[in-house]
């Protein structure tokens, strides 16, 4: 196979600069990703084989422009064209369902997190492949394992590519002028620096949208916090909890320190409010970060910023977990082994490591091996990132994940009950009740 992407190939594809130092880099440096010689999976690939492929667009523009050149190099090295598409973070859960009840259409698609436990009997089994992966990569991370193998079992059913996560991004200086060094790691303490923030008119402002990042982010954070989950470990429904019934309560003194209209706010409303500075504190993943630092009009509010962990509250650790890419192949597919061949090259050190540097910390690893990517020692404020795929949270907690899990967050359960508690809609109690009666007809099914 020819492994190598010359800058003229780079610009025939119309990689950004960015992409082109990226893959340059790992060109001429050596790099210290270690693999392991392990036979791979033989995966004949069929006969006229095309496979068309849909997942998320991306949040910063070398993701896309370096998976396309990936894509590109797999159709050079093997013949099998592969056409991508990238769909919106909100129409890409919509396009899967249709994807996977209609028996047709693309024949890979990464979805995010659970998507592959809803639609587990549309999918073929990925075993092979992430077997040989891991052997190869030092182990699959804890997250890439909760989310790639099906409950209770020793199969995958999906291919986790990478996670983003959502700490807190706050600008040093603003805190400073009210007498914070950081964000506080208590419940009371972030209530009071929040409050001190809306009065000097930097406010806080976090999403409590339909956002399948932000918004979920944000009602895992207020509920992980506090110790609450949607599920025990037996799978029972317990949202509807004196532990909830406190994050809701959280939530209801938190909300008025708010940045006014963030019930209405999708994934990208933070970037903008903090882009612009009408807000001075929020959580997002390192696409804000990035885009601000590489604008000369917004480098210094960049060079203001800092990241933190989500604080703990009553959590032992910070209780975020990462959005994660993760790959399925579907049953109707008439291409099954090269939709496996395919997922495995894109995995493979020489595509995926150019891949991760590239997109500058917003993806971070499901492979332990990739955790020496020399992306992850260029720049301190990126550095927190590196770890996103050794959470232990995941949508679902702390229960196992399923169709039932699945369809509780692309519902956005969780976010519209912190959602009307924060507006005056519901009573925290009412709302957890609410949530507890929406959740239990996905766990009847």
């Amino acid at each position: 196979m020819r492994n190598d992407l010359t800058r003229r190939d780079a610009l025939a594809l119309g990689l950004s600069a960015a992409a082109l130092a990226a893959t340059g880099a790992a060109a001429q440096t050596p790099s210290p990703i270690k693999a392991a010689d392990v036979p791979a999976p033989k995966l004949p690939i069929e006969k006229g084989a095309f496979l068309r492929m849909l997942r998320p667009v991306r949040f910063v523009q070398p993701d896309e422009d370096v998976f396309r050149a990936n894509a590109k190099r797999f159709t050079d090295a093997t013949g099998v064209e592969v056409k991508v598409d990238f769909v919106g973070w909100e129409d890409i859960a919509q396009q899967t369902a249709v994807t996977a009840n209609s028996g047709a259409g693309p024949d890979i698609i990464i979805g995010f997190s659970d998507a592959p436990h809803i639609y587990v009997d549309k999918l073929i089994e990925l075993t092979d492949v992430a077997d040989y992966l891991g052997k190869r990569y030092g182990g699959w991370l804890p997250l890439a394992q909760k989310y790639g193998m099906k409950s209770k079992t020793e199969s995958w059913i999906g291919l986790p590519f990478g996670a983003t996560a959502g700490p807190l991004i706050y600008r040093k200086s603003i805190l400073q002028s009210v007498g914070f060094d950081k964000v506080p790691e208590d419940h009371a303490g972030v209530v009071d620096l929040c409050r001190k923030l809306h009065k000097a008119g930097k406010p806080a402002g976090f999403a409590l949208g339909n956002a399948k990042g932000d918004g979920n982010g944000f009602a895992n954070w207020a509920l992980w916090s506090h110790n609450a989950s949607l599920l025990d470990e037996d799978g029972n429904v317990v949202i509807n909890s004196k532990e909830t019934i406190a994050a809701l309560n959280w939530v209801k003194e938190l909300y008025p320190t708010f940045i006014a209209g963030t019930p209405s706010w999708n994934d990208v409303s933070n970037n903008r409010a903090y882009s612009s500075q009408e807000i001075s504190l929020t959580a997002n993943g390192v696409s804000l970060y990035f885009s601000l630092k590489n604008d000369p009009a917004t480098r210094a509010i960049a060079e203001d910023s800092e990241h933190q962990l989500l604080p703990k509250g009553n959590a032992k650790i910070s209780p975020m977990a990462g959005l994660t890419l993760n790959a399925m192949v579907f049953k109707h597919s008439p291409y099954p082994n090269a939709a496996k061949a395919f997922l495995q090259y894109m995995l493979e050190k020489d595509q995926y490591e150019p891949w991760l540097n590239a997109n500058s910390g917003y993806w971070a690893q499901p492979l332990a091996a990739y955790a020496e990517a020399k992306v992850w020692g260029e720049d301190p404020k990126v550095a927190i990132f590196k770890n996103t795929m050794n959470s232990t949270y995941y949508d679902g907690y702390k229960g196992p994940i399923s169709s039932a899990t699945g369809a509780v967050s692309a519902d956005y359960v969780l976010v519209q009950m912190c959602a009307a508690v924060a507006t005056g809609a519901a009573t925290p109690e009412e709302a957890a009740a609410e949530a507890e009666r929406r959740c239990k007809r996905y766990f009847r099914r």
